[in-house]
């Protein structure tokens, strides 16, 4: 029984250490509020784009901000960035009537003193005003500054596969597609011909 005793009480001891250790290992990172921080900004500039908002967009970034696009436009400060978010979404003569994304972050972002650096995937979804919805997986790296104990973000590249993406596959089965009624219109036009020339 007293042998029962000790195990139960090095049982315990050993739950208490673990509990401790465990909590001591999630405390452990110096960066854990920073990177609850930037987890907010990353949820917030995500709402922001769903909401076709520029205001809450340009919110989340430093004055000199810059901004490479997935059509390779460059937007340098908030202005640029403001002024292609409305040229491009919503309103009258805009490209598309909404854009709305997910994202996710593929790694824990890297610290350098007061600036961070992320990346990860987005979900995109295009509603074009010419044509109907496209998907298009893409993928984004950030960095981040921290300006007066807020998190902005100071750079912001967007990119895709300019290889194998929704558009490029529509566009090569229009070109069979136009392939195949070219050759369609040529069989009708030599059937007429000879047609004609039996006469």
């Amino acid at each position: 029984m007293k042998g029962y005793g000790k195990v139960l009480l090095l049982a315990g001891a050993m739950t208490i250490a673990i509990s401790a250790g465990a909590g001591f290992g999630a405390d452990a990172d110096p960066r854990a509020e920073d990177r609850k921080l930037l987890r907010v900004l990353m949820a917030e500039a995500e709402a922001g784009i769903n909401a076709q908002s520029a205001d809450r967009l340009v919110a989340l970034m430093s004055d000199d901000v810059t901004v490479s696009w997935l059509n390779a436009e460059v937007s340098r400060g908030k202005a640029e960035v403001k002024a292609y978010h409305q040229r491009m979404v919503g309103g009258p003569g805009t490209t598309l009537q909404k854009y709305v994304t997910k994202v996710s972050l593929s790694q824990p972002a890297r610290f350098y003193g007061d600036i961070a650096i992320a990346d990860g995937k987005a979900a995109d979804e295009f509603y074009p005003h010419a044509r109907g919805v496209f998907r298009l997986d893409s993928n984004w790296s950030s960095t981040m500054v921290k300006i007066d104990g807020q998190w902005k973000i100071a750079a912001l590249h967007l990119s895709s596969n300019v290889f194998t993406n929704p558009l490029l596959a529509e566009a090569e089965r229009m070109v069979h597609y136009a392939a195949g009624g070219g050759l369609f219109a040529g069989l009708v036009l030599m059937f007429v011909v000879l047609r004609l020339r039996r006469r």
